[in-house]
């Protein structure tokens, strides 16, 4: 695709941190859904600091040749509750998550140095576009319910309670894809290098006047933000984190709970490679780079790997790379690697500043369920495109690409005890298997 900014370009100061709030809000919702779904005491804001400690250490690894933005990753949340669950107390699971991304980051570490030795022609015969391309569809499409729900979701109360009308609360989410939309196609340059900032603010006040409305009137069902969330808060606030919880439960950490952590935490890892793989295949088609071969699949496994351990050190969550990230990339032009460095430092400045905080954790759901329609959506085409450039007329190629769609789509989970092979992985490793026995005859044909 055309872009309007490459790797290398660095738009003007102003311009650079409107692109980074864009990159922020299209990520942040997911970074901080992960904590959140853990619990146990873990904060919002210390894994967004930890995200973009971990980004900065990726754009590092990758020589700022790759521009994508690592957030908490879902694929570890069952680890990351195994990590409480079998601690003595709270702090030792706090000790327990640092010890796990330590585990899963050495996955990465020792795969990267497999790469760096063997190459990466072993990737792109395991996973040629007639698997890639169906896999990389499916983690849009497999975030449809997630968008579809958010939307669906209404708003909140001062009382936490949800009273929305739910038509309401769809027809604001909506009404900010319309808006997101119609900035990308019909906006001036400036104006399609930011359509999601625009949506989500263009969004965000219409549900803001229809909640003072009910407000004024006492109808609860016209209220869709809890603006609770900026009573009592201050300016700024130290965030919660990890290594400080740690420290305090050090020494109740045995070797039994050391090899239970590790144990729920690397079988994931090579789960999320498999998703690493495909969304620098993702980005790679978007940028017309290929960035296994440059700057080099093994270091943006370093830089994945090794970020996770440190945005775990301070947020306790591992981090991956993000596909919200990768589309808004997509949609508005913007390869920049310096929007990603920007949105990296926001990241972990905005995790001191309360009112900006407070102000994410007010917005409706709805209003990210109708940006996020557009986001996922452009992931999954992205990989449509990619089955596009597939001889379907070939049987064996029509098989895998129906394999792994209807496996990832479906939703086919592989649970082993606490390790869970999720839908995306599931069906690639389906597609690898399936592709490679029908084409298991080529050498020989060859021959």
């Amino acid at each position: 695709m055309k872009l309007t900014y490459n790797i290398k370009d660095k738009p003007k100061f102003g311009q650079l941190i409107i692109f980074a709030v864009q990159q922020l809000l299209a990520i942040m919702a997911a970074t901080i859904a992960v904590p959140a779904i853990v619990g146990n005491g873990m904060q919002q804001t210390a894994a967004m600091f930890g995200a973009g400690v971990g980004t900065l250490v990726y754009v590092l690894f990758t020589k700022a040749k790759s521009p994508v933005f690592l957030g908490s990753s879902f694929a570890f949340i069952g680890s990351m509750c195994a990590a409480f669950a079998g601690a003595v107390s709270t702090s030792a699971g706090y000790a327990g998550l640092i010890i796990g991304a330590v585990f899963a980051g050495l996955v990465y570490v020792v795969i990267a140095l497999i790469v760096k030795f063997a190459g990466v022609g072993w990737i792109d015969r395991l996973m040629p576009k007639q698997v890639i391309g169906p896999t990389v569809a499916i983690i849009g499409l497999g975030l449809a319910g997630s968008a579809i729900s958010n939307l669906n979701a209404g708003g909140y109360a001062p009382d936490g309670v949800s009273t929305a009308y739910p038509l309401l609360a769809v027809f604001c989410g909506l009404f900010g894809l319309l808006v997101t939309m119609l900035c990308s196609v019909y906006g001036s340059k400036s104006i399609k290098l930011i359509p999601f900032i625009i949506g989500i603010v263009a969004s965000y006040a219409m549900c803001a006047l229809f909640t003072v409305i009910g407000i004024a009137t006492g109808n609860d069902g016209l209220k869709l933000i809890d603006f609770s969330h900026f009573q009592g808060i201050g300016i700024f606030s130290l965030p919660k984190f990890t290594f400080l919880e740690a420290m305090k439960g050090v020494s109740e950490i045995d070797g039994a709970y050391i090899g239970s952590v590790a144990l729920a935490y690397m079988p994931v890892a090579f789960v999320v490679f498999a998703e690493h793989i495909a969304d620098h295949k993702n980005i790679s088609s978007i940028i017309e780079t290929d960035l296994l071969k440059e700057p080099g699949l093994h270091r943006t496994l370093l830089g994945d790997g090794i970020g996770s351990m440190a945005g775990a050190i301070f947020g306790g969550c591992p981090n991956t790379t993000y596909g919200e990230s990768v589309a808004c990339v997509a949609i508005s032009g913007n390869a920049s690697v310096a929007t990603i460095i920007t949105t990296a430092i926001l990241a972990i400045l905005i995790a001191f500043v309360s009112p900006f905080v407070a102000f994410v954790e007010s917005i409706p759901s709805c209003v990210m369920g109708g940006v996020c329609m557009a986001l996922y959506g452009f992931i999954a085409v992205s990989g449509l495109k990619m089955v596009q450039k597939v001889d379907l007329e070939d049987n064996r190629n029509l098989f895998t690409v129906s394999a792994i769609l209807i496996a990832g789509i479906g939703g086919l989970v592989l649970d082993f005890g606490k390790i869970q092979i999720t839908a995306v992985a599931t069906a690639l490793i389906l597609g690898i298997l399936v592709n490679l026995i029908l084409h298991a005859g080529d050498k020989k044909k060859k021959a």
